[in-house]
């Protein structure tokens, strides 16, 4: 009698609509296409992307965007750990005219050696050739420079309302770092992911955490300015 009590039991508990059991029949049923579509664009693993496609309904967008907030969420997780390890990458363009030293960190010699660690380093070396930042981050930027952009833009929005006005400038300043500092550029081989999000990819990828420390970018004729920082210069038009 409490044999068969118990295999009842079991047998509504399994078919009582629950999150767990919809979501197994929900992955279940994703197209395979989908999910290699999506760690095709993602390098997110199997289950993860059946599970983003799962929770967004099927929708490739909205699970790409998932798994890239997932993997901001991770990245911030493994923010706190020391990068002791990594490597100094270094790339020549343009038949010598453009050169790029680049320091990146990682928290294991193993990781360094990886190469989807190398690979990501190589394509931060090519991005800081093409899209000449002048910074790592907005924290670098001198605040005599902040000082000086947020009065030429304060100049050119002169008699907006006062509540008007701060926020244009706060949008253009927001504009300003995204030109200066590496890592909020639009990523070169794709401008919708800024390098942030693409270092908090990598990170979650590989399970580590991950720092772009210092760089220099070298031009034949341009003035040296010290590491991940310079001058204004003229844009440069680099071949891809």
């Amino acid at each position: 009698m409490e044999l068969r009590q118990v295999e009842k039991t079991s047998e509504l508990t399994c078919l009582q609509p629950n999150r767990f059991c919809s979501s197994l029949t929900s992955m279940a049923d994703i197209d395979p296409k989908l999910v290699k579509q999506l760690r095709e664009k993602t390098n997110a693993g199997m289950m993860d992307c059946k599970r983003a496609l799962a929770e967004s309904g099927g929708d490739i967008e909205k699970a790409e965007a998932s798994l890239r907030t997932k993997g901001i969420a991770s990245a911030g997780k493994k923010s706190s750990r020391a990068t002791k390890e990594g490597v100094v990458a270094s790339y020549i363009h343009l038949q010598g005219k453009v050169g790029v030293l680049v320091e990146v960190n990682c928290e294991t010699d193993f990781v360094a050696k990886n190469d989807i660690f190398r690979d990501f380093v190589k394509d931060i070396t090519l991005h800081i050739a093409a899209a000449h930042p002048l910074y790592v981050s907005r924290e670098e930027v001198p605040e005599r420079a902040v000082a000086s952009e947020r009065a030429i833009y304060e100049e050119q929005m002169k008699g907006k309302p006062e509540n008007v006005l701060s926020k244009i400038v706060e949008g253009k300043l927001d504009k300003f770092y995204s030109t200066v500092c590496l890592l909020e550029q639009g990523f070169i081989k794709n401008p919708d992911q800024t390098i942030k999000e693409l270092v908090a990819t990598k990170i979650a990828e590989l399970g580590e955490n991950m720092v772009i420390s210092r760089f220099t970018r070298y031009s034949v004729g341009e003035a040296i300015c010290g590491e991940g920082a310079g001058p204004r210069a003229e844009e440069q038009t680099l071949d891809a």
